[in-house]
């Protein structure tokens, strides 16, 4: 079980880089990348799948609120994906292959797979797949996590020499209710850890005192949260957490 690089436990991580709430730099492109490396911060990412199997550099299922563009990203091949224009005038979803050369060791990545079985089910692989190609060559700081167990325990086959972690929360939230009910106990244990082989959660930053958090904390688990907001958010989640994902101010 590979542990969490100690380059993640320093420098604040900008949650999907450091934009600036998708006015002049979006979420998971360049700019906000730039923004984060030049103030020191590392960086987390998300990782969809585009129709012909690339593994792009961005959040959301749909395009409509970031882009110019509707529909849903599953449905667009990569060199389509590369001419979509920003609402920021950015043009261009980039691919994981892509920020990789442009990031370049400078700063650790944290990488969140999204979840591409629609339910926390087992239908995945093909995204950790595309990851993994993406990432054979990669040797900076680069973590891989995800909100469906699932999914890490295919990071773990299909890259078992890269520190991978569960993205957690309580569940209770208006997201919740796209999980079916008899799963959610599970995710809200973090029943999983040990089996997917992860060494980090980075759990919803509100519920940092839950039972499960403080007994893998005792355990030994690295503790990353999300997403904090302001000075006095980090404040009280640092009094748990190892570090912080942040964004909507910049950490002193």
């Amino acid at each position: 079980m590979p542990d969490l690089p100690a380059a993640f436990l320093g420098a604040p991580i900008a949650h999907r880089a450091l934009h600036d709430g998708n006015i002049t730099r979006a979420e998971n492109n360049f700019a906000a990348i730039d923004a984060a490396i030049a103030g020191g911060f590392a960086i987390e990412i998300d990782l969809q799948l585009s129709a012909d199997g690339v593994a792009m550099v961005f959040h959301d299922y749909a395009l409509s609120r970031l882009t110019l563009d509707a529909g849903a990203f599953a449905l667009r091949k990569a060199d389509d994906l590369a001419n979509v224009r920003f609402k920021t005038g950015e043009i261009g979803i980039p691919p994981l292959a892509r920020v990789l050369e442009h990031v370049a060791g400078r700063v650790p990545l944290l990488i969140e797979v999204k979840d591409q079985d629609g339910a926390m089910g087992p239908n995945v692989g093909a995204l950790e797949r595309a990851a993994t190609a993406a990432l054979s060559t990669y040797d900076g700081p680069v973590a891989l996590m995800s909100f469906n167990p699932h999914s890490v325990a295919a990071l773990a086959e299909v890259c078992p020499h890269l520190p991978r972690g569960l993205t957690t929360c309580d569940w209770t939230n208006g997201e919740a209710g796209m999980i079916p009910s008899a799963l959610r106990p599970a995710l809200r244990g973090i029943v999983d850890f040990d089996r997917v082989g992860a060494s980090f959660i980075s759990h919803q930053w509100s519920d940092l005192t839950a039972p499960r958090v403080r007994e893998l904390k005792t355990a030994g688990a690295h503790i990353l949260c999300w997403t904090i907001k302001s000075p006095e958010e980090e404040a009280q989640a640092r009094q748990i957490a190892d570090n912080i994902t942040f964004e909507g101010y910049v950490p002193t």
